[in-house]
C-alpha cells in the first residue's frame, strides 16, 4: 500500500553519551522495500536501553527503546505479512529465515541482519529517523522512544487484533528473556528444583518458564524481600534473602535440594544477584 509521507513526531533522543534524553520533534521517513512504519502505544523501560547510554553505544544521536507494542500505520514495497491497522510486537532480533544462524534450532541472532542492527541503521545503511535534517540512529531496530518508528518487516510479530498493548509490550523482550532463560536455554524439566537469581520483571518470566516446565522446586533468590509475595503469586514455591543466611547462598541451595543434585540456576540483569548467580554456577 502507499505511505503517507514524513511523519513528524516526538522523540526521546539520547544526543551524548551518559547524558539525559531530550524530547525533540522528529521526522519519520515513509517505509522502504520490506520495511513497516508503526505507531508506538506502549514502550517498557529496559535495564539494556540504560547501559547503552551510558557506555555501549557510540554513535549518537539515537533513539533508544526496544521492549513495545504498537499499530502499523503503513507497509513499504513488497510487504505481504502486514497492513494498515494491525497490532504488532517489534523484535530487536530480526530472522532473515535464510541463514545459518536462522536456520540453526541453537540460535535466533541472524548474521544477516544483526550487523545493521548493532549499527542503528536500515538495510540500505541510512535510519528512517531523523532531527532538522540531521540522522538519527535507531536502537536495535527499533527506537521505540518514539511516537513512530520504522523497522524491518522481518523485526515484526503480529498479535491478535484484541491484545493489551500497554501489557504485551513486554513480550518484546522482558518476558521472553526471563521465560526463555527457562525453556530455552536452562532447558528445565518436570519435577526438577531450579533456583532464580533477581526477582524483577525478568526473573518473574523466568519463574514462569520453570513453571510452564512443571519444575517441582522454583526457589526465587533476592536481596529484597519485598519482591516475595509477587514471585509466590508468579509460582515461586520459596523464596531466599542471602543477607538472612550466614551461609553462603551456595551452601543454603545445597541443603535445600539435598546437595544440589540437578538443579537448574538461572539470573535477571541486577548487579545485586548476578554475582550470587555466578558464584553458584
Amino acid at each position: 500500500m502507499s505511505t503517507t509521507g514524513v511523519i513528524r513526531c516526538k522523540a526521546a533522543v539520547a544526543w551524548e553519551l551518559g547524558k539525559p534524553l531530550s524530547i525533540e520533534d522528529v521526522e519519520v521517513a515513509p517505509p522502504k522495500v520490506h520495511e513497516v512504519r508503526i505507531k508506538i502505544i506502549a514502550s517498557g523501560v529496559c535495564h539494556t536501553d540504560q547501559e547503552y547510554l551510558t557506555g555501549q553505544f557510540r554513535q549518537f544521536p539515537l533513539v533508544l527503546g526496544h521492549e513495545a507494542a504498537g499499530i502499523v500505520e503503513s507497509v513499504g514495497p513488497e510487504v505481504t505479512k502486514f497492513s494498515q491497522g494491525d497490532k504488532v510486537i517489534p523484535l530487536f532480533l530480526p530472522q532473515c529465515g535464510e541463514c545459518e544462524r536462522c536456520l540453526s534450532p541453537k540460535t535466533n541472532q541472524c548474521r544477516k541482519n544483526w550487523t545493521n542492527t548493532q549499527a542503528g541503521v536500515m538495510a540500505d545503511g541510512t535510519s528512517r529517523i531523523s532531527y532538522k535534517g540531521q540522522q538519527v540512529y535507531q536502537f536495535l531496530g527499533v527506537s521505540s522512544f518514539s511516537q513512530y518508528t520504522v523497522v524491518p518487516d522481518t523485526s515484526l510479530a503480529k498479535i491478535r487484533s484484541d491484545a493489551p498493548l500497554d501489557k504485551v509490550c513486554l513480550l518484546g523482550c522482558g518476558v521472553s528473556t526471563g521465560y526463555g532463560a527457562a525453556v530455552k536455554a536452562a532447558k528445565v524439566e518436570a519435577d526438577s528444583s531450579c533456583a532464580v537469581f533477581g526477582l524483577g520483571a525478568v526473573g518473574l518470566a523466568a519463574i514462569m518458564g520453570c513453571q510452564a516446565a512443571k519444575a517441582s522446586r522454583i526457589i526465587g533468590v533476592d536481596v529484597n524481600p519485598e519482591r516475595f509475595a509477587k514471585a509466590r503469586l508468579f509460582g515461586a514455591t520459596e523464596c531466599v534473602n542471602p543477607k538472612d543466611h550466614a551461609k553462603t547462598i551456595q551452601e543454603v541451595l545445597l541443603d535445600l535440594t539435598s546437595g544440589g543434585g540437578g538443579l537448574r540456576s538461572g539470573v535477571c540483569r541486577e548487579s545485586s544477584c548476578y554475582d550470587l548467580c555466578v558464584r553458584v554456577h
